[in-house]
């Protein structure tokens, strides 16, 4: 194997492991689906398949792991890569076991419902990525970010993309996308704002159980392949986080569904 696949294979498994699974996930379901070995028909999101009998209940997750053909089979498992790993080790809203995959686990039931149930999408990868790409804005406010050929204000990339898939994809491509911002930024205003600035109670708990499975009951500070587990009460070193839209992490600066948008 050459040394760039032993980098990107080294820097996959010393990811955190939601992320990791996440991606391992989608690339294993997207490389069945455009290879033509698994019909698309068969993860795709679709009441009637899931509530028959026998129930196809796989579809609840496999519908949140379908890239774009092409290039963007690609680019969807780096961009989702880069920032579910990037939101998981750096952000401080994430700073107890198990808070990103509650994390994760809210965005996706919010997507499920309004996306699924009420807009008829059967796909929501590009809804959580969206997402991910708000909480992130939200964690580096201040920051400057590349999109296309110009810097804008970080928190505005979600917009920014949205405007960009609503030219390309149309309205109800960016409709479906849109739903991954509804979905982060209520989240935000569940654990950040309302307990914040109205001294509202955060119902958004992780589990005990959850908890426990990824090390709370370990010591307050464990040194791990993907990085360092901290107890709650700890201090949590900050890092420079990576996103697929920032200027300051990488040469894509951009992108709508499957699309470059820009680089450094």
């Amino acid at each position: 194997m050459s040394g760039g696949g032993v980098d990107i294979m080294d820097r996959f498994w010393s990811a955190p492991p939601v992320s990791r699974t996440i991606v391992a996930a989608m690339f294993v379901e997207s490389a069945l689906v455009h290879s033509g070995l698994v019909s698309g028909m068969r993860v795709i999101f679709y009441p009637s398949w899931i509530f028959k009998f026998p129930p196809e209940l796989w579809r609840l997750l496999s519908s949140f792991l379908l890239t774009g053909g092409g290039l963007s089979f690609l680019f969807d498992l780096y961009f989702m890569f880069t920032y579910a790993s990037g939101l998981e080790l750096t952000s401080s809203r994430f700073t107890q076991p198990g808070d990103f995959f509650t994390y994760v686990l809210f965005l996706a039931t919010i997507i499920l419902v309004v996306a699924g149930f009420i807009l008829k999408s059967m796909v929501f990868t590009q809804a959580l990525l969206l997402g991910f790409i708000y909480t992130y804005a939200q964690d580096n406010r201040g920051k400057k970010a590349h999109f296309i050929i110009v810097q804008i204000p970080v928190e505005l990339l979600p917009w920014a993309t949205l405007v960009f898939t609503l030219v390309m994809g149309g309205p109800q491509a960016a409709l479906q996308q849109g739903v991954g911002v509804v979905a982060a930024h209520l989240y935000d205003f569940l654990t950040r704002i309302y307990p914040t600035f109205q001294g509202g109670r955060n119902y958004i708990q992780t589990p005990a159980a959850i908890k426990r499975y990824f090390g709370a009951n370990r010591s307050a500070f464990t040194n791990k392949g993907y990085g360092s587990s901290f107890r709650p009460g700890q201090p949590v070193p900050q890092q420079q986080s990576r996103g697929w839209t920032s200027g300051f992490s990488g040469a894509w600066g951009g992108r709508g569904a499957g699309r470059r948008l820009g680089g450094d």
